[in-house]
């Protein structure tokens, strides 16, 4: 998430909240910016969506570390790995070996294999077998999902 603070804020007008989250008022912003100054402060634009924009005095550097704690706890996105129901072992170890470094690093993982025919027996055993690969790194969210086309499950990290 950037953080637009001090001199990048490019409005000419600000509408300004002190470091209680209290309303000053509408000011110009190299008045806020100097009022910033005075309380050994940082100016941070709170809402870019206002006219004028929303800003708030926030004691010098706690901004960015709130902005680097609220990106710690966002949950991380979910990355897919494809397979096929004919993979070859090398194949299989390299696919495991990526599933470990993701999992490893917190993100959740959604196996799916592309099906044709009558190849979801297949696709359900591969599907078991790296749920059981992967047991110390994370869990399955669900059961196997099966359907006409594919074969998908989702492991969640530990």
């Amino acid at each position: 998430m950037a953080l637009i603070m001090n001199e990048k804020i490019k409005a000419s007008e600000v509408e300004l909240l002190d470091l209680e989250g209290n309303l000053i008022g509408e000011l110009p912003t190299q008045k806020a910016l100097q009022l910033a100054k005075e309380q050994q402060a940082d100016l941070v634009c709170v809402n870019m969506m206002k006219s004028p924009p929303q800003c708030q005095l926030i004691a010098r550097g706690k901004a960015k570390a709130q902005i680097k704690k609220a990106d710690d706890n966002t949950p991380k996105k979910e990355k897919e790995i494809r397979l096929t129901p004919a993979i070859e072992q090398h194949d299989y170890d390299t696919k495991l070996k990526q599933c470990e470094k993701l999992l490893a690093s917190g993100h959740p993982v959604s196996l799916v294999i592309k099906l044709s025919g009558k190849q979801g027996q297949i696709a359900k055993e591969l599907l078991q077998q790296l749920i059981q690969d992967l047991k110390p790194y994370g869990t399955p969210a669900s059961g196997i999902q099966l359907s006409g086309k594919q074969a998908a499950v989702t492991i969640m990290p530990k």
